[in-house]
């Protein structure tokens, strides 16, 4: 990851680079997937680019084979935690009425139980 895209102060981006601790179940050169510290379901991981991009608005046409790379990982991983099974929700939280916490585009796998609709 070039310096650019990578924020000393930005908790996702020290994860991808393996500077703060995360119980990661998946990583390749574009996309790390690990599990929340603050789970909502019994299975809750997060998946996010390597590169720093602060949200979904912040996406660009340059960022489209990122963005299915995250979506195949996330179907990858809901599978190699069989949530194929019976069902899981993503969830990509963006700015801070949407409940954003972290500047950090992130999809949220959540499963293991039924989910209410709506979310929010």
């Amino acid at each position: 990851m070039a310096e650019s895209e990578f924020r000393h102060d930005c908790a996702f981006c020290r994860i991808a680079q393996g500077q703060q601790e995360a119980e990661i179940v998946h990583q390749d050169d574009r996309v790390t997937a690990f599990r929340d510290i603050a789970p909502q379901a019994p299975t809750h991981i997060v998946v996010i680019p390597n590169r720093h991009i602060p949200s979904l608005e912040a996406a660009n046409e340059e960022d489209v084979a990122l963005l299915g790379a995250m979506f195949l990982v996330a179907q990858q991983v809901a599978r190699d935690e069989d949530l194929d099974r019976d069902g899981y929700r993503l969830v990509c939280n963006t700015g801070p009425d949407a409940g954003q916490s972290v500047l950090h585009l992130h999809l949220h796998i959540l499963g293991g139980r039924r989910l209410g609709w709506p979310p929010g």
